[in-house]
């Protein structure tokens, strides 16, 4: 190969390198509700997504969030799940809570009528750069609906 092709593919090589390598970026984090599936006992399983906007992998050390549905408190969704989430990715953990009898009752209404459930999360994700740095609290507020699984029964996503 003559030098100045070596050279050249050299060259472009690095450059490709550097722009692969871009400025690290920590992005608040986000969480919500993928789903939540009621046991016969009244007990909830939550499938908790943690959501990393940023461009590297981040650590995510504890998470206390206050739950309520349609409109009524829940209870605390309290986990240490010591996960890494990749950049810009999002990971599932999940969580069982034994609900509020109002949190309850507004689960139970919603799928006998087969209707939209409203709910908000709202209190911190402690997370850390994966490589480096020590953790920090990031305060989380979210609200969307979740709606009932047809042929599961007690499950909304």
């Amino acid at each position: 190969m003559k030098p100045w092709k070596l050279l050249t593919i050299l060259l472009m090589a690095a450059v490709l390198t550097a722009c692969a390598t871009g400025p690290r970026r920590v992005s608040e984090p986000a969480a919500s509700i993928q789903q939540l599936s009621v046991g016969a006992d009244g007990a909830w399983a939550l499938e908790l997504r943690l959501q990393n906007y940023s461009s590297i992998p981040m650590r995510f050390e504890s998470v206390r969030l206050e739950l309520a549905v349609g409109g009524e408190s829940a209870g605390v969704l309290e986990i240490a799940p010591a996960l890494t989430v990749g950049p810009e990715s999002a990971d599932i953990v999940e969580v069982a809570l034994q609900p509020s009898a109002q949190g309850r009752l507004q689960a139970a209404d919603a799928l006998a009528a087969g209707r939209r459930l409203a709910y908000r999360i709202e209190g911190t994700l402690r997370a850390a750069p994966d490589d480096r740095g020590s953790a920090k609290d990031y305060k989380v507020r979210h609200e969307s609906v979740l709606s009932p699984v047809p042929g599961l029964p007690g499950v909304m996503r």
